[in-house]
């Protein structure tokens, strides 16, 4: 045989021994694992094969191909589970997905340099490296920090922005200052140069812009971080405004949004305070109400789903969008000629007390409605969302973020205020726990003594009253017994938070909760009239009436098996398939162990049982079934140990 052939028949073999030994070794593993990790398992355990027989060759004592073969299983099946445990099958991707990966983090760095220079000009860097020895003994210190945080956030651009204000809603969780000088953050910026805004309004529209619009006034009408919105006039004579995304805004804020979803998940871990709080949760739901924000085309189904809900005041005017012009960076609706309510104090002093108070108390059902009877509300009413048209009424804009209540969030949140109402401590806290999740460790007592006290201090004869004070005090209460609130029922908090700053612009020393106790009364009274509870009533009867006609003839049955004794109960254990996997599963596990234990053991009293049948020189037949048999306990432990680390990934 020509030595060419030979070094093909050697290559072939030793391919076939490697696909082989890798084939096996994924078997006994139980598991499935990538095939270029497995080839690899299989050459490493034909290489530890042949040192094991070249160590042993000096000796003098033959190898036997079944503890050959079980040494290079062993070898094999040690480093599929060592490659699993540091780096899991799935976890490097392709050569494609590490380049983007270097990217990534590359573009995080910078972004993290960044965050750090602007923290550090405006003199927060004690703070990042946790040394807190700023001046906050002064009585100007928390003010002076207040601020710095404003100035800093503002400057770290639209996610911090959005951020600040979301936390500035949150009097449980900052001091009244930082509440305070949050509440300032603007997200006003230097428009966009013409030229690039024309880039993306020309293809989101698909067509120049001269034939959609009449005219197009390229100066904007106001610039945000997000969008910029220009004035225009469609072809049929209606006059617009069109709302415009920035460019390249949504690879920052992705960008951002993926800094701080990292950042949450190191305070959860490492604070007591972030688990308790559920920053993860927290930031989770800020992330996926950003993205919201950056598709128009949400925007465009918020205000439908809001204007479909209507409102029986005039004074109060909803948006009008134009949803076939509005795509995802472009958003087109009827123009209301106006300006915020912030930019309006002059107008406003103008006015009468009452004129003032009756456009504050028409805002006020507005959104009270959207809360109580639609379900659909704005989550966020601050002042710049809010125009004093020409004519004298209001406009509420910007449906980029709002909540949603489904009728069981509204049928409990309406028993939480009557509960208040009643001054029913008990009622309240059943009707708070429908609300909220609670840990099982929860003290029912205790939590119902602390709304006792809640509702004495702001409630009863004597206290400081309904203000939203008492909102403030509630989440503080909620926080303090671990009970996590929705983000639905937090966002109804916010609304009603922040529309209270709008509404004491609108009319200083407008009283909101006396006003809305009024205004939710007769909402409520309105859906419980005489013709709507007997809907109610007839729907409920007729939801009934299939089982009212089966309940005699089960009655039937049960007292019947009663009289001859035969009445019985069988109950079905681990009836779910998901149990049954788990309980199969813990027992495979347990049995394998034992049985990797018991074999270890019989192993190594077979190698030192001395005497018996000789099958080499040196190595009796009990030797060499305790040799193998010790593989085989490797192996099962291997196993063993290979299924506990995919289990806790």
């Amino acid at each position: 045989m020509s030595p060419v052939v030979s070094a093909v028949l050697f290559v072939l073999g030793t391919l076939a021994a490697v696909a082989v030994l890798a084939a096996l070794a994924r078997k006994l593993l139980g598991l499935n694992v990538g095939v270029t990790r497995t080839l690899v398992a299989g050459g490493l355990g034909l290489v530890g094969q042949t040192l094991f027989g070249l160590a042993v060759r000096p000796t003098g004592q033959p190898v036997l191909v079944s503890i050959q073969f079980g040494v290079a299983l062993l070898v094999a099946a040690t480093f599929l589970v060592v490659a699993e445990a540091v780096v899991p099958t799935g976890s490097l991707g392709w050569p494609v997905d590490w380049v983007r990966a270097v990217r990534r983090r590359l573009a995080r760095t910078r972004r993290y340099s960044q965050i750090t220079a602007i923290a550090v000009r405006h003199g927060l860097g004690p703070y990042l490296w946790g040394r807190r020895r700023a001046r906050s003994d002064s009585a100007s210190g928390p003010h002076r920090l207040a601020r710095s945080l404003r100035l800093a956030l503002e400057e770290g651009g639209v996610t911090f922005v959005k951020l600040g204000q979301l936390v500035a809603t949150r009097g449980d969780l900052l001091p009244v200052e930082f509440v305070e000088e949050l509440s300032r953050l603007h997200s006003t910026v230097t428009p966009v140069s013409w030229p690039r805004l024309r880039e993306v309004l020309v293809d989101e529209l698909g067509a120049p812009i001269d034939e959609v619009f009449a005219e197009f006034d390229e100066t904007p009408l106001a610039a945000a971080a997000v969008a910029q919105v220009h004035r225009a006039r469609l072809r049929d004579g209606t006059d617009v405004v069109v709302k415009i995304q920035r460019p390249g805004i949504r690879t920052e804020v992705t960008r951002d949004l993926d800094i701080l979803s990292r950042l949450a998940r190191t305070l959860e871990t490492r604070t007591r305070w972030g688990a308790t709080m559920g920053v993860r949760e927290l930031t989770a739901g800020f992330s996926a109400a950003l993205r919201e924000e950056l598709d128009f085309r949400v925007e465009v189904r918020n205000t439908l789903a809001v204007t479909a809900g209507g409102h029986d005041d005039s004074r109060v005017v909803l948006p009008t969008v134009h949803e076939g012009l509005s795509t995802t960076r472009v958003m087109v609706l009827d123009r209301l000629d106006g300006n915020p309510l912030g930019a309006s104090t002059e107008v406003l002093r103008a006015l009468s007390e009452a004129d003032r108070a009756a456009l504050a108390r028409a805002l006020l059902d507005c959104v009270l409605r959207q809360i109580v009877v639609d379900g659909v509300f704005h989550a966020d009413p601050h002042p710049g969302n809010v125009l004093l048209l020409a004519d004298g009424r209001l406009a509420l804009l910007d449906y980029g973020s709002v909540g949603r209540l489904d009728a069981t969030l509204r049928a409990a949140l309406g028993r939480l205020l009557h509960a208040a109402d009643l001054g029913d401590p008990a009622a309240m806290r059943d009707a708070l726990l429908e609300l909220v999740v609670s840990s099982d460790e929860l003290d029912e007592h205790q939590l119902e003594r602390a709304l006792g006290q809640f509702m004495a201090v702001h409630l009863g004869t004597g206290g400081t009253g309904p203000d939203l004070e008492m909102f403030t005090a509630l989440l503080r209460l909620a926080a303090r017994f671990e009970l996590s609130v929705p983000p639905e029922v937090a966002a109804v908090f916010r609304s009603l938070i922040t529309l209270d700053g709008t509404l004491a612009v609108l009319s200083p020393g407008f009283d909101l909760m006396t006003e809305a106790r009024t205004s939710a009364t007769v909402m409520m009274a309105d859906r419980f009239t005489y013709d709507s509870l007997r809907r109610s009533v007839a729907d409920e009867l007729l939801a009934l009436l299939p089982m009212v006609r089966r309940l005699p003839r089960r009655l039937d049955r049960i007292t019947g098996a009663l009289e001859r004794g035969q009445l019985s109960m069988r109950i079905r254990l681990l009836s779910d398939d998901g149990d049954r996997r788990a309980v199969t599963t813990m027992l495979d596990q347990v049995i394998t162990a034992f049985l990797g234990g018991t074999t270890g053991v019989m192993a190594v009293l077979l190698m030192g049982t001395e005497g018996g049948p000789v099958v080499t020189a040196g190595l009796s037949l009990y030797q060499v079934i305790g040799y193998n048999m010790l593989v085989l306990s490797g192996v099962l432990v291997l196993r063993t140990l290979f299924v506990m680390l995919r289990r806790g990934r």
